[in-house]
């Protein structure tokens, strides 16, 4: 540049000029690498599904290609360490179901609050409980129980022996913790979250890991998920906010297996308490799916001991949701239940079906979009709050 023109102190207009355009320059690439803006980790709602951009290995190539040298090909499973400093605590999950539970609303409230019941009333109760999807033989079980109870004993109020009965079919003594020990014990044990497209399984396995940081396990996740481009990154947004690491493959479609193992590895290596693993969403006409997901978990026992098979519902869709679930627990076993978008649905008593069918318990349930409303089943609460009690 000829500067010859400038009068004065024109070297020192110079530097100014140089210090100004290094600065801009400095925060050009700032911008870019970060995508312009930070990103906010902060809101209750969860990421967005339909994120689909992942930032690992974005800076070294963009460094290699303005070196001029060769990027590293990137490893088929990579690491991720959380990816902001913007951590959150997340909420006490003490207490959380009866916060959430006013969502559910009383489905049943009315219909036994009367002194004397008639044979209208039994119908009222029938109807009631196969529109709120308990099922029609758990809903015979249920009418013959509250009329056994009236007649054994006639200063029973109906609504008290419609809670009884409710009580015994849901059975509020199931074990419904998640098998993983005491915090600190650094055994690294497995949860495998399995379920079909568009139950929130990914969601799912986001807000558990707020669930066992928030009551002190150090935990890895797992994005087997290989299929769905957005799914590794939207698990890694979830991780980044309680600073959970995350194993993922950098190649769409790898094999999930590979995935899930270099997980279990990774949280035994680091000592953690839990490995968390995200699959795939699987029809169940698809039986190569299905093997896949039995691969998945024979794979993980080899390096975590199996701590629980969890297999998300939606509950919106009622008794095709019990279809799903016939279908997955032949696959491997089922240990839980997590059911989600239960606070969307007034059919609440597919709680119920559920449990009847399987055997298996249902240990969490989904009550709304917030990061921190998935809330460990509280049977008791849950049929007070269908019954309409306090």
């Amino acid at each position: 540049m000829d500067v010859s023109w400038i009068p004065g102190d024109a070297d020192a207009v110079v530097v100014a000029i140089c210090a100004v355009l290094a600065v801009g320059g400095a925060s050009f690439g700032i911008a870019r690498r970060s995508g312009g803006k930070a990103q906010d980790v902060s809101k209750s709602g969860g990421p967005a599904e339909t994120a689909n951009t992942s930032i690992l290995g974005s800076v070294d190539d963009e460094e290699a290609a303005a070196s001029g040298r060769k990027a590293p090909a990137p490893s088929d499973v990579a690491s991720s360490a959380p990816t902001t400093t913007l951590f959150e605590s997340p909420e006490s999950t003490s207490g959380r179901f009866g916060r959430l539970r006013g969502r559910l609303g009383a489905t049943l409230g009315n219909v036994f609050r009367k002194s004397a019941i008639s044979a209208d009333d039994y119908d009222e109760l029938e109807e009631a409980l196969l529109l709120a999807d308990v099922g029609a033989m758990s809903t015979d079980v249920i009418l013959e129980s509250v009329k056994s109870r009236l007649a054994a004993n006639a200063d029973l109020a109906p609504h008290e022996a419609l809670r009884a009965a409710l009580l015994e079919v849901i059975d509020p003594d199931a074990d419904r913790s998640l098998a993983l020990g005491e915090p600190g014990e650094g055994e690294a044990k497995s949860v495998i979250v399995v379920g079909v497209n568009g139950v929130g399984k990914t969601t799912t396995v986001g807000k558990l890991a707020r669930v066992l940081v928030a009551d002190g396990y150090s935990v890895v996740l797992g994005a087997a998920d290989t299929f769905r481009a957005a799914a590794a990154d939207q698990l890694e947004t979830w991780g980044a906010r309680v600073g959970v690491p995350v194993e993922r493959s950098e190649r769409d479609g790898a094999d999930p297996a590979s995935v899930a193992f270099a997980a279990a590895e990774r949280a035994k290596g680091d000592g953690a308490d839990a490995v968390l693993i995200d699959t795939a969403g699987r029809l169940q006409n698809k039986a190569g799916l299905m093997d896949e997901l039995g691969k998945i978990v024979r794979v993980v026992g080899k390096v975590s001991p199996k701590a629980e098979v969890l297999l998300v519902l939606d509950a919106t869709t009622g008794q095709n949701g019990l279809t799903q679930a016939r279908v997955f627990a032949e696959a491997t076993e089922v240990t839980g239940i997590v059911l989600t978008k239960l606070d969307g649905s007034a059919k609440g008593g597919i709680v119920v079906a559920v449990q009847r069918e399987l055997g298996v318990p249902v240990k969490f349930v989904g009550l709304g979009e917030g990061a921190d409303d998935l809330a460990p089943f509280d049977p008791v609460a849950f049929v007070d709050s269908l019954v309409g009690e306090a």
